[in-house]
């Protein structure tokens, strides 16, 4: 008796519909982030173009055009006029994006951590301080740095003093806001603990809190920093021009006749650069930082 041996075919496995759907979408996701990416730095394109290009060159008439003659006159124009304001701009934002990330650590940490009676009120009144807006400040802003300079025997108004004071009051809501959402985050057993250890407020501030500070410190520094740096209206009214930081000088840089187009593009790209290295050394804890808390607090 012959045993007859059945060999079955191999079964194929059938295309799957979902993932071919899928591959179409990340496909059409591409193209848009792709198209969207061209979109935004076509701007950035024309900036770059133009400040290469000489004067005889520099029109808008022919922006998207490569410069015929490569040059860097533009630059050295651009760096001559700006100097005096991104030196000024870098006193008023370096400190004073330090001291408002100081002050907004310690008032978080107090608010959420070590809180007395009354600490929503007080922060809610905190609050109130992010809707009051610049244009509805400006006259007794000028009129209180002029009493109070006048008060403490030092010159706060006309100089970078003042505008570094000006700015560190006004981000004390918005700073208070992001250190007390991340603070909210650290387990409060970690601060029992160390109150049973017989650390009091500061010692735990130093030892258990700043050591986890990192994401909140950067968006507080981003945020105050490129604040500072881009600020014009603060600077217009509380500074004289031996005290104008980037954005009065950028302000500044146009021609009697004709405009400078190419030595315009150059300083708003040489303006642009401190915020850009910040956020590059800093982006990285931003999202972090700015959403902890988020559903917590």
């Amino acid at each position: 008796m012959t045993a007859e041996v059945v060999q079955k075919a191999p079964r194929v496995a059938p295309v799957s519909r979902a993932g071919g759907r899928g591959t179409t979408a990340r496909w059409v996701r591409l193209v848009l982030l792709v198209l969207f990416v061209v979109v935004f730095l076509l701007p950035v394109y024309v900036l770059l173009v133009t400040s290469f290009k000489p004067l005889s060159e520099a029109d808008p008439a022919q922006a998207w055009n490569l410069p015929q003659v490569w040059t860097t006159e533009a630059w050295s124009v651009a760096w001559e006029k700006l100097e005096p304001g991104i030196v000024n701009s870098v006193l008023l934002a370096v400190p004073g994006s330090l001291i408002s990330a100081a002050l907004g650590s310690l008032n978080g940490y107090v608010l959420s951590k070590w809180r007395f009676p009354g600490a929503d009120v007080v922060f809610t009144l905190f609050l109130f301080g992010m809707f009051i807006p610049y244009q509805g400040v400006m006259i007794p802003l000028v009129q209180l740095m002029v009493n109070l300079g006048d008060t403490l025997g030092v010159s706060l108004y006309g100089g970078i003093p003042g505008l570094v004071l000006a700015h560190v009051v006004y981000g004390i809501p918005i700073c208070t806001l992001i250190f007390r959402n991340y603070y909210v985050t650290i387990p409060d057993e970690l601060i029992e603990a160390s109150r049973v250890d017989g650390a009091g407020m500061l010692r735990t501030l130093w030892s258990i809190v700043l050591p986890v500070s990192g994401p909140a410190f950067a968006v507080v520094i981003i945020w105050q920093f490129t604040s500072m740096w881009n600020d014009f209206l603060f600077a217009v009214f509380l500074t004289g021009p031996t005290s104008w930081p980037t954005t009065v000088m950028l302000n500044n840089i146009a021609g009697a006749v004709t405009t400078p187009y190419s030595q315009q593009m150059a300083a708003a790209i040489l303006a642009s650069i401190p915020t850009m290295l910040i956020y590059l050394l800093l982006g990285r804890f931003f999202m972090r930082g700015l959403m902890a808390g988020a559903l917590k607090g």
